[in-house]
Protein backbone atom coordinates (compact mmCIF):
# COMPACT_ATOMS: atom_id res chain seq x y z
CA UNK A 1 0.00 0.00 0.00
CA UNK A 2 1.29 3.26 -0.48
CA UNK A 3 2.04 5.25 2.46
CA UNK A 4 4.87 7.55 0.92
CA UNK A 5 5.22 9.80 -2.00
CA UNK A 6 8.38 11.70 -3.68
CA UNK A 7 8.75 13.98 -6.22
CA UNK A 8 11.77 14.50 -8.38
CA UNK A 9 12.52 17.51 -11.25
CA UNK A 10 15.39 17.65 -12.56
CA UNK A 11 16.73 20.73 -14.87
CA UNK A 12 18.64 18.14 -17.45
CA UNK A 13 17.65 17.92 -20.59
CA UNK A 14 19.98 15.48 -21.89
CA UNK A 15 17.88 12.47 -22.78
CA UNK A 16 20.73 9.68 -21.78
CA UNK A 17 21.05 11.30 -18.58
CA UNK A 18 17.19 11.35 -17.89
CA UNK A 19 16.90 8.01 -18.82
CA UNK A 20 19.69 6.93 -16.50
CA UNK A 21 18.02 8.60 -13.71
CA UNK A 22 14.57 7.23 -14.14
CA UNK A 23 16.04 3.67 -14.19
CA UNK A 24 17.70 4.45 -11.19
CA UNK A 25 14.95 5.95 -9.23
CA UNK A 26 12.70 2.78 -10.20
CA UNK A 27 15.34 0.67 -9.00
CA UNK A 28 16.11 1.94 -5.88
CA UNK A 29 11.86 3.00 -4.85
CA UNK A 30 10.73 1.71 -1.57
CA UNK A 31 7.91 -0.69 -0.13
CA UNK A 32 5.34 1.61 -0.22
CA UNK A 33 6.51 4.80 -1.98
CA UNK A 34 5.73 6.39 -5.54
CA UNK A 35 8.04 8.63 -6.94
CA UNK A 36 6.78 11.28 -9.58
CA UNK A 37 9.62 11.58 -11.71
CA UNK A 38 9.14 15.15 -13.76
CA UNK A 39 11.59 15.81 -16.71
CA UNK A 40 11.89 17.33 -20.04
CA UNK A 41 14.67 16.32 -23.26
CA UNK A 42 15.75 18.50 -25.94
CA UNK A 43 14.90 17.60 -29.72
CA UNK A 44 14.97 14.54 -28.89
CA UNK A 45 13.35 10.97 -30.54
CA UNK A 46 12.84 8.50 -28.60
CA UNK A 47 12.15 5.18 -29.50
CA UNK A 48 10.56 2.04 -27.70
CA UNK A 49 12.76 -0.52 -26.56
CA UNK A 50 12.17 -3.06 -29.52
CA UNK A 51 12.04 -0.96 -32.44
CA UNK A 52 13.80 -0.38 -35.45
CA UNK A 53 14.84 3.39 -35.35
CA UNK A 54 16.04 3.77 -39.30
CA UNK A 55 12.28 2.80 -39.69
CA UNK A 56 10.36 4.91 -37.29
CA UNK A 57 12.83 7.86 -37.35
CA UNK A 58 14.28 10.07 -39.87
CA UNK A 59 17.72 10.10 -37.85
CA UNK A 60 19.75 11.88 -40.30
CA UNK A 61 17.54 14.58 -40.57
CA UNK A 62 17.62 14.49 -37.03
CA UNK A 63 21.07 14.31 -35.97
CA UNK A 64 21.72 16.97 -39.01
CA UNK A 65 19.91 19.50 -36.91
CA UNK A 66 21.64 18.90 -33.70
CA UNK A 67 18.98 16.52 -32.49
CA UNK A 68 19.13 13.14 -30.32
CA UNK A 69 18.44 9.52 -30.65
CA UNK A 70 17.44 7.98 -27.55
CA UNK A 71 16.05 4.13 -26.91
CA UNK A 72 14.29 3.44 -23.50
CA UNK A 73 13.62 0.63 -21.81
CA UNK A 74 9.74 0.42 -22.51
CA UNK A 75 7.85 -0.61 -25.27
CA UNK A 76 5.43 1.11 -27.48
CA UNK A 77 6.10 4.03 -30.61
CA UNK A 78 8.32 6.71 -31.27
CA UNK A 79 8.09 10.37 -29.82
CA UNK A 80 9.57 13.31 -30.13
CA UNK A 81 10.70 15.45 -27.08
CA UNK A 82 11.37 19.19 -26.90
CA UNK A 83 11.29 21.76 -24.36
CA UNK A 84 7.20 21.89 -24.73
CA UNK A 85 7.10 18.45 -23.88
CA UNK A 86 6.49 17.90 -19.55
CA UNK A 87 7.70 13.71 -19.57
CA UNK A 88 6.40 12.06 -16.46
CA UNK A 89 7.10 8.97 -14.91
CA UNK A 90 5.57 7.19 -11.56
CA UNK A 91 8.63 4.93 -9.89
CA UNK A 92 6.38 2.23 -7.83
CA UNK A 93 6.89 -1.25 -6.72
CA UNK A 94 5.06 -3.99 -8.18
CA UNK A 95 2.16 -5.10 -5.75
CA UNK A 96 1.53 -1.14 -5.66
CA UNK A 97 1.05 -0.80 -9.20
CA UNK A 98 -2.05 0.33 -10.75
CA UNK A 99 -2.36 1.72 -13.93
CA UNK A 100 -6.17 3.38 -13.40
CA UNK A 101 -4.81 5.23 -10.51
CA UNK A 102 -1.58 6.37 -11.95
CA UNK A 103 -3.50 7.59 -14.82
CA UNK A 104 -5.96 9.55 -12.64
CA UNK A 105 -3.04 11.46 -11.55
CA UNK A 106 -2.89 13.02 -15.48
CA UNK A 107 -6.62 13.59 -15.83
CA UNK A 108 -7.22 15.26 -12.33
CA UNK A 109 -3.97 17.49 -12.95
CA UNK A 110 -5.62 19.32 -16.73
CA UNK A 111 -9.04 18.93 -14.60
CA UNK A 112 -7.29 21.61 -12.73
CA UNK A 113 -6.18 23.86 -15.49
CA UNK A 114 -9.92 23.47 -17.09
CA UNK A 115 -9.51 20.70 -19.77
CA UNK A 116 -11.69 17.68 -19.77
CA UNK A 117 -9.26 14.44 -20.52
CA UNK A 118 -10.27 10.72 -21.03
CA UNK A 119 -8.48 7.84 -21.10
CA UNK A 120 -8.67 6.31 -24.29
CA UNK A 121 -7.54 2.73 -25.06
CA UNK A 122 -4.10 1.08 -23.38
CA UNK A 123 -1.52 3.72 -23.06
CA UNK A 124 -3.42 7.41 -24.83
CA UNK A 125 -4.67 10.33 -22.88
CA UNK A 126 -7.05 12.86 -25.37
CA UNK A 127 -9.06 14.90 -25.64
CA UNK A 128 -12.00 15.14 -28.03
CA UNK A 129 -10.25 12.50 -29.65
CA UNK A 130 -6.87 14.31 -30.19
CA UNK A 131 -3.80 12.78 -27.96
CA UNK A 132 -1.98 15.25 -25.30
CA UNK A 133 -0.46 12.50 -23.61
CA UNK A 134 1.23 9.03 -24.79
CA UNK A 135 1.91 6.29 -22.24
CA UNK A 136 4.20 3.32 -21.41
CA UNK A 137 4.79 0.74 -19.14
CA UNK A 138 8.04 -0.86 -17.80
CA UNK A 139 8.77 -3.94 -15.11
CA UNK A 140 11.80 -5.54 -14.09
CA UNK A 141 11.21 -7.68 -11.00
CA UNK A 142 9.75 -6.48 -8.52
CA UNK A 143 10.40 -2.76 -9.71
CA UNK A 144 7.93 -1.10 -12.18
CA UNK A 145 7.39 2.02 -13.83
CA UNK A 146 4.77 4.12 -15.79
CA UNK A 147 5.55 7.22 -18.18
CA UNK A 148 5.00 9.24 -20.53
CA UNK A 149 4.73 12.57 -22.84
CA UNK A 150 2.63 15.69 -21.98
CA UNK A 151 1.80 18.03 -24.70
CA UNK A 152 2.32 21.67 -23.59
CA UNK A 153 3.91 23.68 -26.56
CA UNK A 154 5.59 20.78 -28.64
CA UNK A 155 6.77 21.93 -32.14
CA UNK A 156 4.88 19.54 -34.26
CA UNK A 157 6.54 20.84 -37.53
CA UNK A 158 9.81 19.23 -35.96
CA UNK A 159 7.50 16.11 -34.52
CA UNK A 160 6.27 15.33 -38.42
CA UNK A 161 10.13 16.48 -39.93
CA UNK A 162 11.59 13.12 -37.77
CA UNK A 163 8.74 10.93 -37.49
CA UNK A 164 7.78 7.99 -39.60
CA UNK A 165 4.17 7.15 -38.92
CA UNK A 166 3.01 4.62 -41.19
CA UNK A 167 -0.14 5.01 -42.86
CA UNK A 168 -1.49 2.02 -41.94
CA UNK A 169 -1.33 2.85 -38.33
CA UNK A 170 -2.74 6.71 -39.01
CA UNK A 171 -5.67 4.85 -40.92
CA UNK A 172 -6.60 2.75 -38.25
CA UNK A 173 -6.80 5.61 -35.70
CA UNK A 174 -8.83 7.85 -38.87
CA UNK A 175 -6.54 10.38 -39.06
CA UNK A 176 -4.44 11.77 -42.04
CA UNK A 177 -1.59 12.68 -40.46
CA UNK A 178 0.45 12.67 -37.17
CA UNK A 179 -0.02 16.54 -36.92
CA UNK A 180 -3.71 16.48 -36.75
CA UNK A 181 -3.90 13.69 -34.11
CA UNK A 182 -2.16 15.19 -31.34
CA UNK A 183 -2.61 18.55 -29.28
CA UNK A 184 -0.64 20.87 -27.72
CA UNK A 185 -2.42 21.59 -24.18
CA UNK A 186 -1.99 25.24 -24.71
CA UNK A 187 -4.35 24.98 -28.32
CA UNK A 188 -6.73 24.57 -25.66
CA UNK A 189 -5.71 26.86 -22.48
CA UNK A 190 -3.44 29.47 -23.71
CA UNK A 191 -2.19 30.02 -20.35
CA UNK A 192 -0.88 26.94 -20.22
CA UNK A 193 3.03 26.78 -19.30
CA UNK A 194 4.98 23.51 -19.06
CA UNK A 195 5.66 25.07 -15.02
CA UNK A 196 2.15 25.09 -14.42
CA UNK A 197 1.75 21.79 -15.79
CA UNK A 198 4.19 20.63 -13.24
CA UNK A 199 2.55 22.16 -10.49
CA UNK A 200 -0.91 20.65 -11.06
CA UNK A 201 0.77 17.34 -11.55
CA UNK A 202 2.18 17.33 -8.08
CA UNK A 203 -0.95 18.36 -6.71
CA UNK A 204 -2.94 15.61 -8.57
CA UNK A 205 0.10 13.44 -7.02
CA UNK A 206 -1.37 14.32 -3.59
CA UNK A 207 -5.03 14.18 -4.17
CA UNK A 208 -5.06 10.98 -5.99
CA UNK A 209 -3.02 9.24 -3.18
CA UNK A 210 -4.45 11.37 0.24
CA UNK A 211 -0.48 12.07 1.22
CA UNK A 212 1.60 14.90 0.96
CA UNK A 213 4.27 14.76 -1.01
CA UNK A 214 7.95 15.46 -0.13
CA UNK A 215 11.00 16.22 -2.82
CA UNK A 216 13.40 13.49 -2.94
CA UNK A 217 16.85 14.55 -1.07
CA UNK A 218 19.79 14.28 -3.05
CA UNK A 219 21.69 11.92 -0.82
CA UNK A 220 19.82 9.28 -1.75
CA UNK A 221 20.92 9.34 -5.58
CA UNK A 222 23.81 7.67 -7.20
CA UNK A 223 25.40 9.55 -9.64
CA UNK A 224 28.40 7.13 -9.97
CA UNK A 225 25.53 4.06 -10.63
CA UNK A 226 23.71 6.80 -12.45
CA UNK A 227 26.87 7.32 -14.69
CA UNK A 228 26.90 4.05 -15.68
CA UNK A 229 23.12 3.84 -16.81
CA UNK A 230 23.81 6.99 -18.97
CA UNK A 231 26.50 5.78 -20.60
CA UNK A 232 24.64 2.59 -22.02
CA UNK A 233 21.73 4.56 -22.76
CA UNK A 234 23.81 6.78 -25.45
CA UNK A 235 26.00 4.12 -26.62
CA UNK A 236 25.41 3.28 -30.20
CA UNK A 237 24.77 -0.35 -29.58
CA UNK A 238 21.53 0.99 -27.61
CA UNK A 239 20.75 3.62 -29.64
CA UNK A 240 20.87 2.00 -32.99
CA UNK A 241 20.88 -1.67 -32.19
CA UNK A 242 22.30 -4.79 -33.63
CA UNK A 243 22.95 -4.54 -37.40
CA UNK A 244 21.68 -7.94 -38.89
CA UNK A 245 22.53 -8.56 -42.39
CA UNK A 246 19.11 -9.93 -43.71
CA UNK A 247 17.86 -11.56 -46.56
CA UNK A 248 13.96 -11.68 -45.63
CA UNK A 249 11.49 -9.50 -43.93
CA UNK A 250 8.05 -9.61 -43.09
CA UNK A 251 6.03 -7.10 -41.28
CA UNK A 252 2.18 -6.80 -40.31
CA UNK A 253 -0.18 -5.14 -37.91
CA UNK A 254 -2.21 -6.49 -34.95
CA UNK A 255 -4.33 -5.10 -32.95
CA UNK A 256 -1.46 -4.93 -30.40
CA UNK A 257 0.92 -2.97 -32.70
CA UNK A 258 3.21 -3.23 -35.59
CA UNK A 259 5.41 -6.25 -36.24
CA UNK A 260 8.59 -6.54 -38.22
CA UNK A 261 10.59 -9.64 -38.40
CA UNK A 262 14.11 -9.84 -40.59
CA UNK A 263 15.72 -12.95 -41.07
CA UNK A 264 19.35 -14.12 -41.89
CA UNK A 265 19.05 -17.67 -43.65
CA UNK A 266 22.29 -19.54 -44.74
CA UNK A 267 21.56 -22.96 -47.03
CA UNK A 268 18.14 -22.74 -46.23
CA UNK A 269 18.34 -22.69 -41.67
CA UNK A 270 17.49 -19.62 -39.88
CA UNK A 271 20.37 -18.36 -38.83
CA UNK A 272 19.13 -15.55 -36.60
CA UNK A 273 16.03 -12.93 -35.85
CA UNK A 274 15.82 -9.23 -35.45
CA UNK A 275 12.14 -8.50 -34.43
CA UNK A 276 11.10 -4.61 -34.33
CA UNK A 277 7.40 -3.71 -32.48
CA UNK A 278 5.74 -1.02 -31.18
CA UNK A 279 3.78 -3.43 -29.16
CA UNK A 280 3.82 -2.77 -25.24
CA UNK A 281 4.97 -6.28 -24.25
CA UNK A 282 8.73 -5.24 -24.75
CA UNK A 283 9.50 -8.59 -22.67
CA UNK A 284 7.01 -10.87 -25.31
CA UNK A 285 8.88 -8.58 -28.59
CA UNK A 286 12.64 -9.03 -27.00
CA UNK A 287 11.79 -12.92 -26.81
CA UNK A 288 11.42 -13.20 -30.44
CA UNK A 289 15.07 -12.36 -31.18
CA UNK A 290 16.64 -15.68 -31.29
CA UNK A 291 19.94 -17.00 -32.80
CA UNK A 292 19.95 -20.39 -34.10
CA UNK A 293 23.18 -22.20 -34.11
Amino acid sequence: MITKLSTYMTDSVNPYRNLATEEYLTLHTEPGECILFLWQNSHTVVIGKNQNCWKECKVNYLEGDGGHLARRLSGGGAVFHDLGNLNFTFCIRHEDYDVERQSEVILQAVRMLGIEAEKTGRNDITVSGRKFSGNAFYRTKDFCYHHGTLLVDVDKEHMSKYLNVSREKLQTKSVLSVRSRVVNLKELKPEITVSLLGEKMIQAFEAVYGYSSRPLPDSRLDWQEIGTYEKRFSSWEWKYGRKLPFQYSMERRFSWGDIELQFQVDSGVVQAVNAFSDGMDQAFVASLSLIHI
